[in-house]
């Protein structure tokens, strides 16, 4: 038995050592008991992993986007295998142990996790087990000390690469522009939003009398920033922003990530365009056909939510929106 206080009138308040409260041997009991000492713990709290994530995303989830959150909550399937494991039991090998088993069933199939996917649960569990210190339900986090294997590190930066549109994909894209996913591509080549904040465009931050939109996710760069929306895609943007508008819907786009990505891969191919792109492309093409027609270097990083190095720009400059416009105008 453990005090863990004392009554109202001094008497000491015991309870069992958890998990396991009985031992074979008056030693065995000894040593559990020298252990506990060294750290105690809240015998009230036998918090699992499960009920922390629970309490971590709840104050999490209120910072991120909904995109975000769906990330999360699909690489959080794939730790079932953590769920009922008491959080300051967790150590280096049932991290390891994830990682390397990671699947989730999928029908009759078992699906295991991406290399990508790896490198989300061990960003996931870096995050809960900070907050899992921070709020002394354990003293480190051992996730920290875990390495993603070298296959694994590869396979998630050959994932990373990007590659821009040919010109005939492009006049491709144009020529099907009625489709709603091509539409949605095309509205990023010619602004620059990465897929996620794309999709978390709202109606109130699009301005059809100035012509802009404002949005982003990510860096401090990238968050709130206001994009002229280019003359070429302002048809586009008017008929989503009129057709949401119209259904009640907060979103210019109503549609996941999943759902978006699941689009692009049949549009892609049925039109014949690279089995290599992927949805971030559309924001390569714009970094791109800036590079090309020569909009300033500045315009272009603050127009993608780059952070600017440089001091006086970053410092002393102080761009008109009318500025923003014409260099993203150069594009043709």
């Amino acid at each position: 038995m453990v005090t863990v206080g004392h009554d109202e009138k001094g008497r000491p308040i015991c309870k069992t050592l958890k998990p396991d409260g009985y031992f074979k041997t008056y030693n065995d009991a000894y040593a559990a008991l020298v252990e506990y000492n060294k750290n105690p713990y809240d015998l009230n709290e036998g918090t699992t992993m499960k009920e922390l994530y629970e309490k971590w995303s709840a104050d999490y989830f209120k910072t991120i986007a909904d995109s975000s959150t769906r990330a999360i909550t699909a690489s959080w399937k794939y730790c079932h295998g953590l769920y009922d494991i008491p959080v300051r039991m967790i150590r280096t090998r049932h991290i390891k142990t994830c990682l390397d088993t990671a699947s989730i069933q999928v029908g009759d199939r078992e699906r295991p996790a991406s290399d990508n996917t790896k490198s989300n649960i061990k960003s996931l569990l870096n995050q809960m087990l900070d907050y899992a210190v921070e709020y002394e339900y354990t003293d480190k986090n051992y996730a920290r000390s875990v390495r993603l294997s070298a296959d694994t590190v590869k396979g998630t930066a050959t994932q990373k690469e990007h590659i821009a549109y040919t010109d005939d994909e492009m006049e491709t894209l144009w020529e099907n522009i009625t489709d709603p996913c091509v539409c949605m591509v095309v509205i990023q080549c010619y602004s620059g939003w990465r897929p996620n904040e794309l999709l978390n465009l709202k109606l109130e931050n699009i301005n059809l009398e100035d012509w802009s939109f404002t949005g982003g996710l990510k860096t401090d760069a990238g968050i709130n920033r206001t994009v002229p929306i280019h003359s070429r895609i302002q048809p586009l943007v008017r008929e989503k922003y009129d057709a949401a508008a119209s259904n009640g819907d907060k979103y210019l786009f109503q549609m996941t990530y999943r759902r978006y990505n699941y689009m692009f891969e049949k549009v892609r191919q049925n039109l014949g365009l690279n089995p290599n792109h992927r949805l971030h492309d559309a924001r390569v093409q714009f970094v791109t056909m800036a590079k090309k027609y020569n909009v300033d270097e500045y315009a272009i990083k603050y127009l993608v939510g780059h952070a600017i190095n440089d001091i006086t720009e970053k410092t002393y400059s102080e761009r008109e929106f009318s500025w923003f416009r014409e260099e993203i105008e150069k594009i043709r």
